[in-house]
């Protein structure tokens, strides 16, 4: 078992790096929903599953020393709400600095906390991270569809529609996925 936690941690490591490295960079930061659908939501999984692989006391104390996972759950909603902003976006592709605070802030700021505080939120807890992404996600795909100018420099018109209606499509899919998760069962719905 320690081997194949130790390869895990391995072919992490290498996604992340890969996800780093400028070809697939670039790859992805080509068009707007590769990089919003696609980059940034693997850099906050990548901080979830980092975090499941902190030692169990060091989980305890990072939690305990917060006062629980609702500060944790704050952080992420703040650090993921500053990413969708879409002048941040057009930063992170126009700055080195912005693109290193990305990879490094995304899976610190949004996915390591949400992997903390995850396995210690209630039902209600869950219910409320699921509706503020999914809302999140459709305001933001709404945004994006009706704005009749460009919102990001970086990106034409027809790829912040596109993006929108991949947001909007996103937003329903989470939402029946969630949604169906509390009819099937406790287990389901708290991921045990």
């Amino acid at each position: 078992m320690r081997g194949g936690r130790a390869t895990a941690r391995h072919a992490l490591l290498l996604l992340y790096g890969g996800l780093a490295l400028p070809p697939l960079r670039a790859w992805l930061e080509a068009t707007m929903s590769a990089h919003m659908l696609v980059q940034i939501p693997l850099l906050g999984v990548l901080g979830f599953v980092a975090a499941r692989w902190l030692p169990p006391q060091w989980r305890q104390r990072m939690l305990a020393l917060s006062g629980g996972p609702a500060a944790w759950v704050v952080v992420a909603v703040f650090a993921m709400a500053y990413w969708m902003l879409p002048r941040v976006l057009d930063a992170a592709l126009a700055s080195s600095t912005v693109e290193l605070a990305k990879f490094l802030t995304v899976p610190l700021l949004v996915g390591l906390p949400l992997g903390l505080a995850w396995p210690q939120l209630s039902l209600i807890g869950r219910g409320f991270v699921w509706t503020n992404l999914i809302s999140m996600v459709a305001v933001l795909g709404w945004l994006y569809l009706a704005a009749p100018l460009r919102v990001c420099n970086s990106y034409s018109l027809a790829q912040q529609q596109q993006t929108g209606g991949l947001l909007v499509a996103a937003a329903l899919t989470l939402f029946v996925v969630w949604f169906g998760t509390l009819f099937i069962g406790r287990g389901a719905a708290t991921g045990r």
